[in-house]
C-alpha cells in the first residue's frame, strides 16, 4: 500500500509503507476518518501526544518541591 503521511498541516512527505490493511481500516473504522491518511495522520499525532506525556510523568518527584511555598501570597507581590 502507498500512503502519503503528513506530519504537519503545511507540508506533506510522501512515504511508501507497508501497513497492516486490517489494522488501518479498524482505526479508520473507530476514528470514523474519511481516508487512510487521515488514519494514519492523526494515529501518530495521538502517539506522539503519549510519548510527550510518558516524559512528563517521567519527570515526576524529580522537581524539587518546597512545603512552605505559598503560591497565595506570591500573586499579592505583583
Amino acid at each position: 500500500m502507498i500512503i502519503c503521511v503528513s506530519t504537519t498541516k503545511e507540508k506533506a512527505v510522501a512515504t511508501n509503507l507497508a501497513l497492516d490493511d486490517e489494522l488501518i481500516n479498524e482505526a479508520k473504522r473507530l476514528g470514523a476518518h474519511k481516508t487512510k491518511r487521515e488514519t494514519v495522520t492523526v494515529a501518530l499525532r495521538e502517539y506522539i501526544q503519549r510519548r510527550k506525556q510518558r516524559l512528563i510523568l517521567e519527570m515526576s518527584g524529580t522537581v524539587p518541591y518546597d512545603a512552605e511555598y505559598d503560591y497565595k501570597t506570591e500573586r499579592w507581590r505583583r
